[in-house]
């Protein structure tokens, strides 16, 4: 007859349990993310066009990718977005937390509507500020139609302005996600601070500017981690608002990649320009979790 001891299976189970159940997801995370990576990585250094081909080119595929004016010009894209997206839409949602921080009438409202472009995809915000900034049906011919003929907005065909329209359906976007933080980061700090700087006379935009704000640092780093980490990767609101266009104006490195690997037959590009945005993704976050593990270690 088999003894059966209690405390010594239970402890395997709780011990292993966990592991074979996560077993699964970590293998598919394994293959299907990690590996892909490096499978990626490995065709960016090979002279694959149309289709796969292993045969070894070294840093050939980077070579074309650096001298492609395209890719310039993504770039430039991806730092004029970058910049504009991060700050525009840390300032507006910081803006909208000071506000709905003052126990204003009506907070619960206000704060379904400025969080409800969250609750949106990309796609669908493209699509709307497209109808929105197109000349022919939108803004510019609403103002025509009030009589205002003179009036012209056609950011959305100007090759020079097309990226800023990215930036404002961008910014709309992504006010209210940073809202919701800075606000949660708000109604956590005690309100006996906020009182006893009132008391020694300072004016509540001082206190904001120099005493809540301030104290709000690790929401300002973690918003600023997901919104580069947004704005690096950026692909749908691109290709539902401008699809890079007119010509190649608004791409940014995402839509360039798509267009080398798909569009234009040349997949060895695309995998370099991949590995790009990787290395630019990894030089944001891995200085950050590494502030984060050294800080919490000290601590």
């Amino acid at each position: 007859m088999t003894q059966f001891n209690g405390p010594a299976q239970y402890g395997f189970a709780e011990r292993w349990l966990p592991r074979l159940v996560l077993a699964p997801s970590f293998l598919l995370t394994l293959v299907f993310v990690y590996g892909f990576i490096a499978w990626n990585g490995y065709l960016s250094f090979t002279a694959s066009r149309l289709l796969p081909n292993y045969e070894w080119v070294g840093l050939a595929q980077y070579e074309t990718l650096f001298a492609n004016e395209r890719a310039w010009v993504a770039v430039k894209n991806l730092f004029i977005f970058g910049g504009l997206f991060i700050g525009g839409g840390m300032a507006m949602g910081i803006l909208l937390a000071v506000f709905l921080d003052q126990k204003i009438r009506g907070e619960g409202v206000l704060r379904t509507l400025y969080l409800y472009p969250m609750a949106l995809s990309f796609i669908v915000t493209g699509t709307a500020w497209k109808w929105m900034l197109n000349p022919g049906l939108g803004l510019e011919k609403l103002v025509h139609d009030w009589g205002f003929t003179s009036f012209t907005f056609d950011w959305l065909v100007n090759p020079d302005m097309s990226i800023y329209t990215v930036v404002i359906a961008g910014i709309w976007q992504s006010s209210g996600f940073v809202m919701a933080l800075f606000l949660a980061g708000l109604r956590g700090i005690d309100d006996s601070i906020i009182k006893a700087a009132q008391i020694d006379g300072a004016s509540l935009p001082r206190i904001y500017w120099r005493i809540v704000l301030p104290a709000l640092r690790p929401v300002f780093f973690s918003t600023l981690m997901i919104l580069a980490h947004i704005a690096i990767k950026s692909f749908d609101l691109v290709m539902a608002l401008t699809g890079g266009g007119p010509g190649f104006s608004s791409d940014v490195p995402a839509t360039f990649m798509y267009a080398s690997a798909f569009t234009r037959g040349q997949m060895g590009v695309g995998a370099a320009s991949a590995m790009m945005m990787l290395a630019t993704v990894a030089a944001i976050v891995v200085p950050y979790l590494y502030s984060e593990l050294r800080g919490s270690r000290n601590a």
